[in-house]
């Protein structure tokens, strides 16, 4: 691509720790981002990101010769942390690394993690002053951070959170002991947590669950996080995690085949909520502290979209943005921020920049070609809603690839599956013919935003499925099959100009039943990444139940 000289190139890397990723931006603009896992098919993949690195050079016909600049977002620091001597080694190497592997001879920079975080979620809100938080694992030491962001400058505060004491590696603790893996499957404990009661007594003690994890978990006097060591150990060794206090209060590890019991479930309910109550006091002494109105999340932690919704209805903000891809892949979107920040300071703005579909696309030909290889039937369409529509009314489950994959880890109407929201069975249904995955995993609601107020109590859009609220009680038996055990959903709010061909198909849905939401999940089967290319979506449709794959222009049948 031959791009005027006043056109400013950069790319970003994460790489280093898990969510290995790659961002490309030009002057002001970022124009691709992918995430390595969905080329190499390692969920949560630590390799390096060469694929994702040249799937956004060709999204953006761009040569690497052209990059003016790359950007590295990295965590040696941890692996010092930990005194992991291989990844110490690694990290050492890193600049030699890329320029071996992307034969790159230009400028490399590096930017903190924590505030490639930051500004991954503030540059996008479109808030021109507002509160930053960066809640995480652990990021050079540090486990979360905090700023006030104005005018497009980002100014630290104090905000008392190192390693140990972490939010997210609690929780990741915590997933491990559950019987699920640490670093991947925290989601699957946010998800059973509803189920359980954290005020119950732990069996054989006279302390409450909840009353534990307090204890586990204290209040900070300052603004920040703090863990009580005495019940950890992953401080101390590798894959241990938590103590012998710990399991002697609340016995030993769950191994994955055993039964989820009460006592599993109470302990995922009590975490949540203390993870709930600490994120949401310092929140009110934040407020309280800098009178500021609007807040922006990012890290791991900003992931957890029942806490998301626990900070929209406790209304100490007038509006919350999370960044979409608030986990570690995001930093590359974070990185390249703050590189357009440093190279072109006027040309940046404060603007919402909601668009997560930064990954790769298809042609029509290259689907095409990709179903003859397959040998599957296949019929080309030019009614692509309203035929869809009439499968989704008549029960069919949708295999739905459109246009470029999202950059995160939720599927927002491009790599989706998708199915009417009723009757409530088909919740069931979907999780063990379909998903694979385990019988208390809720899925989410994609609505028209115009009248996402009519089924949601939800006070602001959701356009990346990121807040968690209480379904309408007038409408929630409409759609059962989307409204999680206590009664939440994980809203997605669909707009034309968030996806044009997803709203026109939920309008469509609309039309024939007067129910204006889908039922939608991320493309795949439970330990994989989504589909990325049309072969992995051929695959996973002739694999699964699905019964229908709309692909393109291109509608697949069994």
């Amino acid at each position: 691509m031959n791009l005027s000289k006043s056109k400013i190139i950069q790319i970003c890397i994460n790489y280093g720790g898990h969510d290995t990723s790659a961002a490309l931006s030009i002057d002001n603009e970022i124009v691709a981002a992918a995430e390595q896992e969905r080329y190499d098919l390692i969920k949560h993949s630590r390799k390096f990101p060469i694929d994702a690195t040249n799937s956004c050079l060709k999204k953006s016909k761009i040569k690497l010769s052209e990059v003016d600049r790359l950007i590295l977002t990295t965590d040696f620091k941890a692996a010092i942390l930990l005194n992991e001597s291989v990844r110490i080694k690694k990290h050492f190497n890193i600049e030699e690394k890329i320029r071996k592997e992307l034969k790159f001879k230009g400028q490399i920079d590096t930017f903190d993690h924590h505030l490639c975080h930051l500004a991954s979620a503030y540059y996008p809100s479109g808030f021109n002053k507002s509160i930053v938080l960066s809640i995480d694992g652990v990021g050079q030491f540090e486990t979360g951070k905090l700023a006030i962001a104005k005018n497009g400058q980002i100014k630290m505060c104090k905000f008392d959170a190192d390693f140990p004491h972490s939010l997210g590696l609690i929780y990741s603790a915590i997933t491990y002991f559950l019987g699920w893996k640490h670093h991947c499957d925290e989601g699957i404990i946010m998800g059973l947590a509803p189920y359980g009661n954290p005020q119950r007594k732990i069996p054989n003690h006279s302390i409450s669950y909840i009353n534990l994890f307090r204890k586990i978990i204290p209040k900070n006097k300052n603004l920040g996080i703090k863990i009580n060591t005495d019940w950890i150990a992953y401080h101390r060794q590798r894959d241990v995690w938590v103590s012998d206090k710990f399991k002697f209060f609340l016995g030993k590890k769950r191994q994955p085949k055993d039964k989820i019991t009460s006592h599993h479930k109470n302990i995922a309910a009590a975490l949540q909520l203390r993870v709930e109550e600490i994120v949401l006091e310092n929140l009110k002494n934040i407020k309280k502290k800098y009178k500021i109105e609007y807040l922006c999340i990012a890290g791991g932690v900003g992931l957890n979209c029942s806490l998301n919704g626990k900070i929209h209805d406790s209304k100490i903000f007038k509006q919350i943005f999370v960044q979409p891809a608030s986990g570690d892949a995001g930093l590359a979107i974070g990185g390249l921020y703050l590189g357009i920040k440093e190279k072109l300071p006027k040309k940046l703005g404060i603007k919402k920049r909601y668009n997560s579909y930064l990954g790769s696309a298809f042609s029509n030909n290259e689907i095409f070609k990709a179903l003859v290889k397959k040998k599957v039937k296949y019929k080309k369409t030019r009614s692509i809603y309203k035929l869809t529509a009439k499968f989704l009314e008549e029960g069919k489950i949708i295999g739905w690839f459109q246009g470029c994959s999202e950059f995160g880890p939720r599927a927002l109407g491009n790599r989706s599956i998708i199915c009417k929201p009723y009757p409530l069975n088909m919740k069931d249904y979907l999780n063990k013919r379909v998903k694979f995955r385990e019988y208390f995993r809720p899925f989410a609601p994609a609505v028209l935003n115009e009248k996402h107020k009519e089924y949601f109590n939800l006070n602001q859009e959701s356009p990346h499925m990121l807040i968690a609220c209480q379904a309408n009680k007038k409408k929630k038996h409409t759609i059962p099959a989307v409204v999680h055990v206590d009664g939440s959903c994980r809203v997605q709010t669909v707009s034309k100009e968030s996806n044009f061909k997803f709203y026109n198909l939920i309008k469509e849905f609309y039309k024939l039943t007067s129910v204006p939401v889908i039922l939608n999940t991320s493309f795949n089967i439970k330990g994989q990444p989504m589909v990325n290319t049309p072969f992995q979506a051929i695959d996973t449709f002739v694999r699964t139940k699905i019964d229908i794959l709309v692909i393109g222009d291109y509608i697949v049948s069994k």
